[in-house]
């Protein structure tokens, strides 16, 4: 994508989109899954979910045989492509997604989609949140050299919106989001929406867990992102919610 900020902020929050802003991680395990299955290979559904979040390539690299040529990899990538494609109608966004974007956008901060999902796939997930107006910019697998856990995608979004890492908070669901952004010393927020434990966030380096974008928004005050919000005006955080609690404690979908 193209897109650059719409106006200059001081401070701004990253969001992942897949398994974080919209329902489509289990979609990419299944497209996976049957990539897998045309090559004659046999790859559990869990080990392939738990590498979502990584780019497709590093994926096939630690999913297919060693000796697997360049030429597979590169057509498994097209396959998992077009057949993620027939579940897009399926995809819907996590309930209130779009109002946490809203939310951040109406704190002052800059809202930046940093995906790192082929073009054809963001501009469809773009039209399944239909939350363009809170949108400042976004990037795709156009806009990196390496995929994730590398931070290049996120540094393609800091160099859109003007900002430096110590500027925004991250929004993720995997612990190749926590580790791209942690390369950076970028605080992130994990998410377990996309399937994967709060504990195993924590451990990746996740400052903050929450079930979801409605409980994050629940909490959004508090949060690292809300920290950022109040950072202009000197207040502080009023609603008493601790940094790093309990997802347990959060509301559920």
């Amino acid at each position: 994508m193209k897109d650059q900020a719409k106006f200059a902020k001081d401070v701004g929050v990253l969001f992942d989109v897949d398994g974080t802003l919209v329902d489509s991680t289990y979609f990419h395990t299944m497209a996976w899954w049957q990539t897998f299955r045309q090559q004659g290979l046999e790859v559990p559904m869990a080990s392939i979910h738990r590498h979502i979040g990584m780019g497709g390539d590093k994926l096939l690299e630690r999913l297919l045989p060693a000796n697997s040529d360049r030429e597979i990899r590169d057509s498994m990538e097209g396959a998992h492509g077009a057949i993620f494609s027939t579940f897009w109608p399926a995809i819907r966004p996590f309930e209130s997604a779009r109002a946490l974007l809203q939310a951040c956008a109406e704190s002052g901060l800059a809202v930046a989609l940093a995906s790192s999902a082929h073009e054809r796939d963001l501009r469809v997930l773009r039209s399944i949140l239909d939350a363009e107006p809170w949108i400042d910019c976004a990037t795709s697998s156009a806009d990196a050299a390496e995929s994730k856990p590398s931070p290049d995608i996120l540094l393609a979004a800091l160099e859109k919106l003007h900002l430096e890492a110590a500027d925004v908070a991250f929004v993720g669901d995997s612990v190749w989001d926590v580790k791209a952004a942690a390369r950076l010393g970028i605080e992130t927020i994990g998410l377990t929406c996309g399937g994967i434990s709060a504990a195993e966030l924590f451990e990746a380096g996740a400052v903050e867990v929450y079930s979801g974008p409605r409980a994050l928004l629940h909490r959004l005050g508090a949060s690292s992102i809300g920290k950022l919000a109040h950072r202009n005006d000197g207040k502080e955080p009023s609603n008493g919610i601790v940094q790093g609690a309990p997802t347990d404690n959060a509301p559920r979908y």
